[in-house]
């Protein structure tokens, strides 16, 4: 019995849990999901410190000047007496007793003398004003982007403790599928093969290896029980025609199928099975569309929690336009997205990937729609 799409996508996330933790150097954590809280190792900003190019002035002015500070230079000994003002450059210490900064093209200058309207406090940061020390920056699973590595950085971080990225094995069948060139008469080009390693990235997860089967059972089940990746993505053998041995192979080697078939289109002969040894296959349909529907479906939310992350919060926009609908299933449209609307691009047929080539994100039309805000699923590398 086919599973209902919502249905399905959390049972792909309860059927795993996140992958073991490991530290990591800054610069190999990106796109991971952190393991642990970061928190402020000092500090932020460490000590007080000039907002702006220009004089630390102490008192009323006008001020005398009395020494400078460059970047990264040494602090200056003394406190700062009222009347007088050191040179000093953004990001370095200013000295007790600082009133306010100065900006530099504020300051009027009159041999070592300066003046200027100083507003007390202005352009000055005060230590721990950002956060103070061992505060928590980012929480457990949050994803690791580019301003969070920054932000893990400046609290003082060298490394950062997340969770593995699952390993995807990929497995095309398929006697009539050609890799190169124009395809013969009888055969189909691979559009498969060469879309999964975007569809994997976006959900955190690296591809690790991928093999071409004639449609074979031992060929199958060999590549099911060999090999050390978390995940085996079998494209094709899923339906239930004589070349589609996928189910057959699983039930010889016990495996528990928690989704066969999800009422959806396009996509619905997808399946999720958990082998014995709890590594899981994932089986999509071999039409194009349909395996990136059914990606998008049941691996996504699979390789999502496996990697540590929070599940996407839901997407909606409103239908500018009438969607395709089917009576029992979930719809699956390429649409394209602007603003807080969606519109079909049309091109949608189960084994073209050229509607979803033009489109933004999949809408989620549910069965019987007749109009208004839908979920959307971005499509990786999308135009958003």
């Amino acid at each position: 019995m086919h599973r209902g799409w919502a249905e399905a996508r959390r049972i792909a996330r309860d059927a795993v849990k996140p992958l073991e933790a490991v530290e990591l150097p800054l610069a190999e954590a990106l796109g991971g999901a952190l393991a642990s809280p970061v928190r402020a190792l000092t500090a932020m900003p460490a000590y007080d410190n000039s907002a702006m190019d220009g004089y630390a002035v102490a008192g009323p002015g006008p001020w005398t000047v009395v020494g400078a500070v460059r970047a990264g230079g040494e602090p200056y000994p003394r406190t700062l007496a009222p009347g007088t003002a050191i040179e000093i450059a953004t990001g370095a210490p200013v000295p007790p007793g600082t009133r306010a900064v100065l900006p530099v093209e504020l300051a009027v200058h009159s041999g070592r003398r300066v003046s200027g309207e100083a507003v007390t406090g202005k352009h000055v940061r005060r230590r721990g004003e950002d956060c103070p020390e061992g505060e928590e920056l980012l929480a457990t699973s949050t994803t690791v982007t580019a301003a969070v590595l920054g932000a893990a950085a400046a609290a003082g971080h060298d490394t950062l403790l997340v969770h593995r990225r699952p390993r995807v094995a990929v497995v095309v069948t398929g006697d009539e599928v050609q890799t190169s060139g124009v395809p013969a008469p009888g055969r189909v080009r691979d559009a498969i093969g060469p879309m999964l390693p975007g569809l994997l990235a976006a959900a955190g997860a690296d591809e690790h290896g991928l093999v071409r089967l004639a449609d074979q059972p031992s060929a199958l089940t060999a590549a099911l029980t060999e090999g050390d990746a978390d995940v085996v993505v079998v494209c094709g053998a899923t339906s239930k025609g004589p070349a589609d041995h996928l189910r057959g192979v699983l039930r010889a080697l016990l495996a528990d199928v928690r989704v066969d078939g999800v009422a959806c289109r396009p996509g619905h002969p997808q399946l999720l099975a958990v082998l014995p040894d709890g590594r899981c296959v994932a089986g999509l349909p071999g039409n194009p569309f349909a395996a990136l529907a059914a990606g998008l479906t049941l691996l996504s939310p699979l390789l999502l929690r496996l990697g540590g992350h929070r599940a996407p919060p839901p997407v909606t926009a409103r239908a500018a336009a009438a969607l395709p609908v089917h009576e029992k299933d979930t719809r699956l449209v390429p649409v394209a997205w602007s603003g807080g609307s969606v519109t079909p691009v049309g091109h949608d047929r189960p084994g073209s990937l050229w509607g979803a080539a033009l489109a933004d994100a999949l809408a989620v039309v549910p069965p019987g729609f007749t109009g208004g805000a839908v979920e959307l699923l971005p499509l990786p590398g999308g135009r958003r």
